[in-house]
């Protein structure tokens, strides 16, 4: 006699709703989906029951799939929609993927149901011949399936829920969408395909999907079937009025600014990759000689790279979308602008939901990242270009001060700011450097501090590539000051006043390009003309820069006098202050390496008087000279073997002391020849 199914005995009238909520409870596991997935077509079962079932069904995903669906077509949109949502709100991201430092798992131990490792499977051949296995796709870790179910269930709800006002349930959903998502920290490239699909399906949007790209994982598809009404119904429009059309719409484009924002904050950069690289992969598209020769392009890493150019997949499909949304770029600028981050969907409480389209704010950070891809592609992709240039100033100045970290603490935090954040700000700059578009700054302070702020990400950023371009920002902006006189002011400022070394380095860099480009070994003819013409009538167009006045007006700071900072009374406080301005000691000792060796200097420049009149020997070259050696002696006896053991090592200083030895032997002897020259 066959065994009789409690899932069937029990239905109603059999035993009333609750009870059989506790039966299913009980009886509910893999063997018994299918019988669930019967009895759920019973639109008044489920209506009434479905609601209750999400939480239990959730967990047993991929086998739960159908069932879940029946629910969402015939179960009570309004009660299942908020399961739904608390369910992706309470998906739980942690252990996506195995440890794999970790032992084997015990014999008989379950291992973690997040994870499902890849399988294989024979390739067909003809009988009698070897086949070769093959590995089919992985199907997505369970919190993935779950999110994905989930988003699948709630296209479905939306479109039953008849009300005046579907933007509060809307409201509700995304704010739940964009939780569950932010505690993801993987896979978030198929948890967008899946948030694409929703938004497509339930703001009508009609763009077809692109195409798919191959994956190493399975996504649950579902097969469009007949819904019920909804029961509660509380209008008889067929369509929102437009004012909640409105909301609706700006919910939507509110919420992929957002969800832009979290993905592209997401993106490490252990490859020096921050986000999408655009500031890397827009030099090498508008300048590939100077991309270094046998060295992978990050161009072709965004393209060979399976994970990199998943980042251009999920990146494109967000851009499309809000292309269809109508979100423009001049919908952006005013929230770039925002002092106000615009952290959430629904204005200040969840609950106060939005009464105009204007109540709802789009993503500060996120509409940066969506106006930037759109500039970036007209370049990378050939996109058509914006009818409103975008210069250096005032709009990236502008954009450039609202986005980095306050200055409030002398700037040591501007530079540390998300370097996918960076790269998009300064992917900006480069985009309007290259085209020329400048513009003219409101006055030198504004200038001077807009140099400031790239000079300290040039300094801070722990990402070369960034430090590079905001190197390469700085220097290029600067020297598209006409006036000299203004640029040498600026270099004067840095070096006098800037706290930070490796920002006087950058200005000592600064310095040594302004000092050979306006002294050429051999003057062009206009140059020995203007000098002529100087020397005639006391006037003249030759740059500050092939005149002693800039190295005169510079010389305190690039070799300031080291009689006391090297020669403390501590060896141990001598050395900090040592190791601290290292890098600026020999970047300074090299330029005046430069100076001396390039005998075309010496004359223009008077080489001679700056190093006499500015006692260069004493005051900077041998307290450094002194310097070294009682470091040597420090080691040798011990006074700095516990500094020295926690900062890097007898090796490391040895060889850094050894450096500043011999650059100082270099330029001692150039001080040497330079004084029997003038003998």
């Amino acid at each position: 006699m066959a065994e009789k199914n409690p899932l069937i005995e029990a239905l109603p009238p059999a035993t009333d709703y609750l009870s059989y909520l506790t039966i299913i409870e009980y009886n509910l596991n893999p063997e018994s989906l299918p019988t669930l997935h019967q009895v759920l077509q019973d639109t008044k079962l489920t209506t009434n029951i479905g609601w209750d079932l999400v939480h239990l069904l959730v967990p047993m995903l991929p086998n739960s799939n159908e069932c879940l669906q029946d629910i969402a077509r015939l179960g009570n949109p309004r009660e299942v929609i908020l399961k739904v949502t608390e369910s992706l709100r309470l998906i739980d991201f942690q252990g996506l993927e195995p440890d794999t430092e970790d032992d084997e798992p015990i014999a008989g131990q379950e291992t973690t149901p997040a994870y499902h490792p890849a399988k294989t499977e024979p390739v067909e051949g003809n009988a009698g011949k070897t086949t070769q296995a093959v590995e089919t796709p992985a199907p997505l870790p369970l919190p993935v399936l779950q999110f994905t179910s989930l988003l699948s269930m709630l296209s479905i709800l939306h479109a039953r829920i008849k009300t005046k006002y579907p933007s509060r349930f809307l409201a509700t959903t995304l704010q739940s969408v964009l939780a569950s998502f932010s505690n993801a920290e993987k896979h978030k490239e198929e948890m967008i395909a899946s948030i694409i699909q929703f938004v497509k399906s339930v703001s009508g949007t009609k763009r077809p999907n692109l195409p798919p790209r191959k994956s190493s994982t399975q996504i649950l598809t579902a097969t469009p079937q007949a819904s019920a009404p909804d029961p509660e119904s509380d209008t008889a429009a067929e369509s929102p009025s437009a004012s909640e059309t409105a909301i609706q719409k700006r919910l939507f484009q509110s919420f992929i600014t957002h969800v832009f924002e979290d993905y592209v904050l997401s993106l490490t950069s252990d490859r020096d990759a921050p986000g999408l690289a655009w500031c890397s992969r827009l030099q090498e598209k508008l300048h590939p000689e100077r991309t270094v020769p046998g060295k992978p392009s990050m161009t072709d890493s965004f393209i060979l790279d399976e994970e990199l150019a998943s980042r251009l997949t999920a990146v494109g499909g967000l851009v499309a979308l809000a292309r269809d949304l109508g979100l423009e770029r001049q919908d952006l600028l005013p929230a770039m602008e925002n002092a106000d981050p615009g952290h959430s969907i629904v204005p200040e409480n969840e609950d106060e939901f939005p009464k105009t389209a204007t109540d709802i704010p789009l993503s500060k950070v996120g509409s940066l990242f969506m106006f930037a891809a759109a500039h970036v592609a007209t370049v990378l992709y050939s996109t058509p270009k914006p009818k409103d240039a975008f210069s250096i100033f005032p709009e990236h100045q502008k954009l450039l001060k609202n986005y980095i970290a306050s200055s409030s603490d002398m700037g040591s935090t501007i530079g540390t700011e998300p370097e996918a954040m960076l790269d998009a700000v300064l992917a900006l700059a480069v985009l309007a450097v290259e085209e020329d578009n400048v513009g003219q700054p409101a006055d030198s302070e504004e200038f001077s501090q807009y140099l400031q702020y790239l000079s300290l990400i040039s300094s801070n950023s722990p990402s070369p590539s960034i430090r590079y371009h905001a190197f390469y920002l700085a220097s290029t902006i600067l020297r598209s000051n006409p006036s000299d006189v203004e640029r040498l002011a600026f270099i004067k400022d840095t070096l006098e006043h800037c706290p930070f070394d490796n920002l006087k380095v950058a200005a000592i860099s600064w310095v040594k390009g302004e000092t050979i480009e306006a002294n050429p070994p051999t003057p062009i003819p206009t140059q020995v003309s203007g000098q002529e013409n100087s020397a005639q009538d006391g006037k003249g167009d030759a740059s500050v820069f092939a005149t002693p006045v800039a190295l005169d007006s510079l010389a305190p700071y690039l070799f300031p006098d080291l009689t006391h900072d090297l020669t403390a009374n501590s060896i141990t406080e001598s050395w900090f202050t040592f190791q601290q301005s290292l890098h600026f000691y020999l970047a300074s000792l090299n330029f005046y390496y430069l100076l001396l060796s390039a005998q075309h200097l010496h004359n223009p420049l008077s080489i001679g008087d700056l190093h006499s009149n500015n006692d260069v020997a004493g005051s900077f070259l041998q307290p450094l000279r002194a310097a070294s050696a009682r470091f040597k002696e420090g080691k040798a006896n011990g006074e700095l073997a516990d500094v020295w053991e926690e900062t890097g090592g007898d090796d490391t200083h040895m060889a850094e002391l050894g450096l500043l030895d011999v650059t100082l032997e270099k330029v001692t002897a150039g001080v040497a020849r330079l004084n029997q020259a003038h003998v």
